[in-house]
Formats: C-alpha cells, sequence, structure tokens
C-alpha cells in the first residue's frame, strides 16, 4: 500500500473505535479523527491518485464524518422505542465499519501498487523510447501494401541518476494496455486501472554514466501478447551491472502498441496467428496463408527482422542519438539477446540470421525448425523447467498439453546438444511460465491463482537474475562465471547441464 492509502486505512481504524466504544467525556475529542480521516481521503486522491481497490476506505471516511456531524450515540435515549433504534443503528455501524476495514485492507494488499525491488548492481537506471519505421520492410499484418513495419522500443542504460529524481512509469501509456490484458484474462477492464501509478527504478532521460566508455548492448524480446516491459525485474538487473538493454515491442505480438502519434495496434489473438507461429516450428505441408502471402516458414523468421532492425537502428543512435545521450556509447560489437516463450522463440531465429548476435539466452520457449536443422554457432543459454513442473501448471492454471510439453522439452534440448561451446540448458523445477515475467509481482495470490509455481517468487527471480547476468558476463565482457560450470551450493535446486570445449 502506499503511504497515504496506509494513513488513510489507520484513521479508519481509529475513527471506527472512536465511534462505536464509549468513551469518557475528556476523551471525546478522539472522534474528530472522523474529520481528519475525510481529510486523508481527500489527499490520498490529490496527491496518489484514486483507484478502486481504495473505495471501501473512501466510502468509511465519507459514513463516519456523517455520524459524526450528526452525533449519532453508541446507546439511545431511555425510551425503549429510541434505545431499540438507537441499538439498531449502532449494529448496522458496528457490521458496516468491520466489513468496509476488512475489505479496505484486503483489497489494496491483494492488487498492489507494487515496487521493483532494488537492482543489485552499482549503476542507477536511465530511460529512453523510440518509433522507428522500417521503409524497407512492408507490414505482413495488414492488407494495405502501403505500410511498413513500425516498431516501439524502450531502451535502458546504465546513468547518474539522482536519487531524488521521479521514477519513470512501469508501462508507457498504461492506459492502452490495460483493455487488452482484461480482454485477455477476461476480466473487468477496472481490475487493472492501477497499473498506471506503478513506477519502475529508471529515470527518464538520466545522464548516462561516464564509468565505462561503452557499454554491451542486449535486446529484450517479449512473449506473445505480451508487452516490453513485462520483464523489468529481469532487464532493471542487467543495466545495474553495466548493460544497455533495448525491449521492442512487436506490433500485432503484442498486447497492444501505441504510437507516439496515437495510434494503437491491438495484438491479434492466439487463434489468430497459432497456425502461423506453429509452422515455423512444426512446418505443416500446406501453410497458413495470411493478406494473400504463403507463411511457408511461419511468422518466425518475420519478427526476427525486427530484432535485426532494431541492431541496425542502434548503431545510427550510436553515431547521433537524437536525444543526445547515448552518443558512442553502445558496444555493438558486445551484443547479445534474450526473450520468453514467444520472445525465446524469436531471439532464437535472430540469432541465426545474424552473426552480429555474440550471446543467445531463450527462457521456456520451443525452437523453430530451421534454427534445430542449421544449429546455433553463438553460446547460448537455456532457461526453463521440467515436464513434471510444466503438468502441474496445466493441473493449476490449464494450458500445456503434452504435445505442448513433449515438445518444449525436446526441441529445447536440440537446441543445447547443437551448440559448438558455451552450450548451457538450466532447468528449475518448480516455476511456472508466468514466473519468467513481472506477472507475480501484481499479487502476493499469485501461486494462489495458478501464476507462479510452487518456488518463492523473490527465489526464483533471484535464479533468473543470477543466471542471466553471469553468461551475459561470461560471453560478453569474458568474466569467469564458474557459476555455469556446473551445481552450485548457493542453487541447489538448479539442474544445469553445460557444453563446452
Amino acid at each position: 500500500m502506499r503511504p497515504l492509502e496506509i494513513l488513510l486505512v489507520l484513521v479508519n481504524l481509529l475513527t471506527f473505535f472512536a465511534l462505536t466504544v464509549s468513551l469518557p467525556p475528556a476523551l471525546y475529542w478522539i472522534r474528530y479523527s472522523a474529520v481528519i480521516a475525510l481529510i486523508a481521503a481527500v489527499a490520498q486522491v490529490l496527491v496518489e491518485g484514486p483507484r478502486w481497490q481504495m473505495i471501501p476506505a473512501y466510502i468509511l471516511a465519507g459514513l463516519f464524518f456523517l455520524i459524526w456531524l450528526l452525533q449519532i450515540p453508541p446507546s439511545g435515549d431511555r425510551s425503549t422505542g429510541q434505545i431499540y433504534s438507537s441499538r439498531l443503528i449502532y449494529s448496522l455501524l458496528i457490521v458496516i465499519g468491520v466489513l468496509g476495514l476488512l475489505a479496505s485492507i484486503v483489497l489494496p494488499i491483494v492488487l498492489p501498487v507494487f515496487r521493483f525491488p532494488n537492482p543489485t548492481g552499482p549503476y542507477k537506471i536511465g530511460t529512453l523510447t523510440y518509433h522507428w519505421v522500417d521503409n524497407d520492410r512492408p507490414e505482413i499484418f495488414t492488407a494495405d501494401p502501403g505500410d511498413n513495419r513500425e516498431l516501439m522500443v524502450q531502451i535502458w542504460y546504465p546513468a547518474e541518476a539522482n536519487p531524488s529524481s521521479p521514477r519513470a512509469p512501469w508501462v508507457e501509456n498504461a492506459g492502452g494496455l490495460t483493455p487488452v490484458l482484461a480482454r485477455l484474462l477476461n476480466l473487468p477492464e477496472f481490475i487493472f486501472g492501477h497499473l498506471k501509478y506503478i513506477t519502475s527504478n529508471s529515470v527518464q532521460a538520466a545522464p548516462i554514466a561516464d564509468n565505462e566508455a561503452t557499454y554491451p548492448v542486449l535486446l529484450f524480446m517479449h512473449g506473445f501478447n505480451g508487452f516490453r516491459q513485462h520483464d523489468t525485474f529481469q532487464v532493471e538487473e542487467l543495466v545495474s551491472h553495466g548493460y544497455i538493454v533495448a525491449a521492442i515491442d512487436q506490433p500485432f505480438a503484442a498486447a497492444a502498441v501505441v504510437f507516439p502519434d496515437g495510434r494503437e495496434v491491438i495484438g491479434l489473438t492466439m487463434e489468430e496467428l497459432d497456425a502461423f507461429i506453429r509452422q515455423s516450428i512444426n512446418p505443416a505441408t500446406t501453410a497458413p496463408e495470411m493478406n494473400g502471402q504463403v507463411f511457408e516458414k511461419g511468422i518466425i523468421p518475420y519478427l526476427a527482422k525486427d530484432a535485426i532492425f532494431t541492431l541496425d537502428q542502434l548503431a545510427l543512435i550510436n553515431q547521433a542519438d537524437p536525444n543526445g545521450i547515448l552518443t558512442g556509447k553502445l558496444d555493438l560489437e558486445r551484443a547479445g539477446i534474450f526473450g520468453v516463450s514467444l520472445g525465446g522463440i524469436v531471439d532464437s531465429e535472430a540469432c541465426l540470421m545474424d552473426s552480429r548476435l555474440k550471446a543467445c539466452l531463450i527462457m521456456d520457449a520451443p525452437i523453430p525448425a530451421d534454427v534445430l536443422q542449421a544449429g546455433l554457432q553463438q553460446p547460448t543459454m537455456v532457461i526453463t523447467r521440467d515436464a513434471e513442473t510444466m503438468r502441474l501448471e496445466r493441473e493449476r492454471a490449464g494450458g500445456w498439453s503434452e504435445d505442448d510439453i513433449e515438445e518444449h522439452q525436446r526441441t529445447m534440448r536440440a537446441l543445447f546438444e547443437s551448440v559448438p561451446d558455451g552450450g548451457y540448458l538450466i532447468k528449475v523445477p518448480g516455476i511456472f511460465h508466468l514466473d519468467f515475467l513481472d506477472t507475480p509481482l501484481m499479487t502476493p495470490l499469485a501461486s494462489q491463482l495458478g501464476l507462479s509455481g510452487t518456488l518463492d517468487g523473490q527465489r526464483v527471480r533471484s535464479i533468473i537474475n543470477t543466471y542471466t547476468l553471469v553468461f551475459f558476463d561470461r560471453q560478453l565482457k569474458g568474466l569467469p562465471g564458474e557459476l555455469l560450470d556446473g551445481p552450485s551450493e548457493q542453487f541447489p535446486e538448479v539442474i544445469i547441464e553445460t557444453r563446452q570445449q
């Protein structure tokens, strides 16, 4: 809960007792807390912003103020009728107060305006967002031949940020994302209205840190119907240790993409895209068709070109950043890529297509057929879980047919075995698919709702962040990375296999 939300609930609690307990005359002044409760409610709305989870607290503040104005006593006059009436009102006040207080405490805790954990690295974090148009590539997801591929790319970088600087929002244009999340999860839109209040650890357009002449660059690819910020816990940790990370919103595969001119692209459904994704992984004899174009290799190669185009644009940014911040600071000779789910599929394809990517991290994703056929030459790490954990997730949250499980396990292992040097297959029993995202931070009930597995969420994020950082440090910075050489006392639950010459 935010500070003024906590204050409002505490004052409401004090006021409840002040109005329902017989007080000696010398303590009647405590009932003025009803006025303070109303002031606290107004202040919370004006300063922190209203959210529906606090509605019970707002109602109680107004109700307690009215009761205080009316001076309703906890016991009535001595006439029988008035005693009954007063006791009835008193009992109703007790019931409403208890229920309201419970709701005003539980709802903000169950759906909090959560905070991201503080990154462990020495750097603060700055962020910038760019809009790029690939004039050489038509947009395949629309019927208009004049449409070109457009991307929104957010870059996080090591910064010299003032600790008092305002933090950037977790999700820019959250108003465009919340209706899509509601549709995907079959929940009312208002459920996600508080996302606009969640902030990250980054500062908009902060000066870049000068500790290093240049910083290695990583691309991040989001999952299907995801968004570029949905692994902020992982991105910020990497940046705090001296990486520049560029995350790409992929229109029509992302939940929603909002362009600077206000245009909004809503993502296609799984029913609309599934055949095109599967064609890349397990090609059918009859390839799917969209807008008059047949996709023999599915859509994964097209999405991978978003990463390649981003590398090209980053090279231009390195020459002359229009923001005047990143010029000359990107070391594109030390570039890597990571992604989860659909993003993991895409980044494996991008590594096959572009040798500028020197390290590849794939999280919980099947591998395209052409990638398996050719094999990857870059050092590659796969982070996933065992088949039994996937079955447990199916039991608790649905999804994951036996065919899906077999495909995931088989193709990720096959990719690992194809890497000639610097291959790592990591399995973490007990983690669910959404544990790779920020999603479990959205509620402490994540495990009970099937959004998180059997491992503690903080432990899961520590495992993912640690192995991610050590992998890229070894491959792009030349650091030892002993953690990748075998089982670890620090993380005994992690099962690791390595391929090294």
